[in-house]
């Protein structure tokens, strides 16, 4: 197995007739994925998504994958082929377009429409192309072949990349459900048929590579959500992501099934489904679905609402229903369902939402006390399966943390790939196929790029570690007015403080420590007032945490008297 080398440096150019393959996200975490293929000269973008902060990212809304290395080459990209249209593949489509507006945007029919309806916000109207499975498109140098696969929204594709260096096969986000919702199965037909042909490269989703087994099929979770809907004495929330069309079909069929009428709450869950709804991939029995207002008239055991916040977000409907900021009054007798997954790193979130339920006396059923939820990804039964089939020459997983990762490859050299063959990748790593090889040949820059309301990219490292020094550890302004000749202090400095547990008195002590530096630095000849300001606060930083071990930060300001 290839490992990645932190001493790479930049990649050398392509050889002739190579293909280049750099994921720019999605590899070493779950989310902003995007891979690009350099080939002939030309750039093919698979995927574009975004990646949601953690706590220790305070103010981010999201981040982004970093466009850094394809800047300067935005007329060289032919298209951009979206896979599915979950956040994590489409979120940063709008922030691509605005840097070029006319790249071709490839996908299908659902994919394309949650994408416009997004970029609508964004003020932005893309040029389209829209496929579906068996479509077969050339973009440039690239031949484009569309596959069905199965994930937790309709519509989803793998796609086959022929190049004149061989086929890379991505899978995109996908599980194999034998008895998917719609019918509509992963078709490992058309793996084995590019298989015979020969997958050069193969990108594979490693979400679940971790998991024995196999990925349970969704029709599993009816009995759970049915006996909700039928044993619930008053109303059923239910909440789930706002693009499961099939978990959001699943709770009308058994709601309708047991008298209910529903109701879809939160602009996003209320808007991708009036698309699924109007493009058929949503099936509403007639009368069904009401409006918030018509259910103030029915009893409490008629009703259902659909709401967004399974993974605890601090804005989404559940969560203000925890936090009694919301019109919706969760009462005793309620039924909470959350149908979804825990999120890595969201778990804390999620455990606080049910705990506010359950204080206002709901009853709350979650994946971890029922049957209601299953995930959308291959489980190691099933990748090992798909290698099988495909035979592929090299390997590349994709979509995971490092562990994931490992695990995907693990799996590919049991099923007797050549362990030299499976590349480990990270974000920015240039991976080489030449002459039927692949293999890491440097990186280019692919940090975090974070988006904070309208500015993307002004939040840097240095600005999170500094408001993450401000929550933890406070704030300390000096305001020292000095006479430049003498470097003496024209009166007592002033000190503002916040978020540092200070009285009148606290601040005494490191007057003279000011006042020592400051002769210091006329002695010395310092009279710029940046570097005033500069040795001052470090006096003071390394005074607060001698004598208070804490680490506010010091705002040093300096007047000239």
């Amino acid at each position: 197995m290839s490992h990645p080398h932190p001493e790479l440096k930049a990649a050398p150019p392509l050889p002739e007739g190579g293909l280049r393959v750099i994921a720019l996200g999605g590899l070493g975490e779950i989310g902003r994925n995007m891979t690009v293929f350099e080939h002939a000269g030309k750039l093919l973008i698979v995927d574009c998504g975004v990646l949601f902060p953690e706590e220790t990212q305070p103010g981010v809304d999201v981040i982004l994958p970093d466009f850094t290395s394809i800047r300067d080459r935005l007329d060289d990209i032919v298209a951009v082929v979206l896979t599915h249209g979950h956040e994590d593949h489409i979120g940063g489509v709008p922030y691509l377009l605005r840097e070029r507006s006319d790249i071709p945007v490839v996908g299908s029919k659902l994919t394309l429409a949650f994408l416009e309806a997004k970029l609508k916000e964004h003020g932005i109207r893309p040029r389209t192309v829209r496929v579906r499975e068996g479509d077969r498109r050339g973009f440039g140098p690239f031949d484009c072949e569309f596959v069905a696969v199965n994930h937790s929204i309709p519509d989803s594709l793998a796609v086959a990349i022929r190049t004149r260096a061989g086929m890379v096969l991505h899978t995109g986000d996908f599980k194999m459900d034998q008895f998917p919702l719609d019918d509509r199965i992963t078709d490992l037909r058309a793996f084995a048929r590019l298989g015979e042909e020969g997958v050069d490269l193969f990108l594979t989703d490693s979400t679940n590579a971790e998991v024995p087994g196999f990925t349970t099929s969704e029709r599993e979770l009816n009995p759970a959500i049915e006996q909700v809907m039928r044993t619930a004495p008053r109303r059923v929330i239910v909440s789930s992501f706002a693009s499961h069309v099939h978990r959001i079909q699943q709770v009308l069929d058994a709601a309708h099934q047991h008298g209910r009428k529903v109701a879809f709450v939160g602009r996003s869950m209320v808007r991708n489904m009036g698309i699924a709804r109007d493009l058929g991939y949503l099936k509403v029995p007639s009368g069904l679905v009401v409006s918030t207002k018509e259910l103030e008239k029915l009893p409490d055991h008629k009703i259902t609402l659909v709401c967004t916040g399974s993974q605890g977000e601090p804005m989404a409907a559940l969560s203000r229903m925890a936090n009694r900021d919301h019109q919706i009054r969760i009462g005793k007798g309620d039924t909470v369902l959350l149908a979804s997954s825990l999120i890595p790193g969201n778990e804390n979130a999620i455990y606080r939402v049910i705990n506010g339920l359950t204080r206002w006396g709901a009853h709350v059923v979650h994946k971890g006390n029922a049957k209601v939820h299953v995930s959308g990804h291959a489980s190691a039964g099933e990748l090992v399966y798909c290698y099988n089939i495909v035979k592929p020459r090299n390997v590349m997983p994709v979509h995971g943390e490092w562990r994931h990762l490992r695990a995907n490859g693990d799996l590919a050299i049991r099923t007797g790939v050549d362990p030299d063959r499976v590349v480990i990748a990270e974000d920015g790593v240039v991976v080489d196929l030449v002459d039927g090889r692949a293999s890491i040949t440097g990186k280019v820059p692919a940090g975090n790029v974070y988006v904070d309301g309208m500015e993307v990219g002004g939040a840097t490292e240095a600005s999170l570690k500094d408001r993450l020094t401000l929550a933890a550890e406070g704030v300390i302004t000096v305001v020292a007015i000095v006479d430049a000749d003498t470097g003496a202090l024209a009166e007592a400095p002033d000190f503002l403080a916040r978020g540092f547990v200070h009285d009148d008195t606290t601040f005494e002590p490191v007057v003279p420590v000011i006042e020592k530096t400051l002769a210091t630095a006329a002695e010395e000849g310092v009279g710029d007032a940046h570097q005033l300001e500069q040795l001052v606060a470090r006096a003071v930083a390394n005074w607060a945490f001698r004598t208070h071990r804490r680490k506010p930060l010091i705002i040093p300001v300096i007047i000239d008297a």
